[in-house]
């Protein structure tokens, strides 16, 4: 069992900066692969990015690639997303997430769920 918590959403003007943190419970996180969805208002939730076990690999969804970055810090039990260049389409509701078993692009690929933060871009 995994226990997520996010933080450091907000509000930022579009061109700006945010970095999302994920802590996760437990003494395995190094045994899960994390991720990064979203879902913004009226929307289906969509994948953003995810990390290998070692953070050897990463995968992103073309709409963040080489504007987002996912890192993770397996002695910390957490998760990063650094998020530069934040348009207005960026907005959305950020949900960390754990899978055991593969580095997946979809949200049924992963065990485990945060409960969400907000960011907000203004344009």
């Amino acid at each position: 069992q995994v226990q997520l918590v996010e933080s450091g959403g907000g509000l930022v003007q579009a061109g700006g900066s945010l970095r999302l943190s994920c802590a996760a419970s437990g003494r395995t996180f190094s045994s899960y692969v994390m991720g990064w969805f979203r879902q913004a208002p009226g929307k289906e939730r969509e994948f953003v990015a995810t990390i290998s076990w070692s953070g050897g690999r990463t995968i992103y969804a073309d709409s963040v690639k080489g504007r987002f970055t996912i890192s993770r810090d397996n002695a910390k039990n957490t998760v990063y997303l650094q998020m530069n260049s934040l348009k207005p389409e960026d907005t959305a509701d950020y949900y960390c997430t754990a899978a055991r078993l593969r580095l997946g692009v979809r949200a049924e690929d992963y065990d485990y769920w945060g409960q969400g933060t907000q960011v907000t871009v203004s344009s």
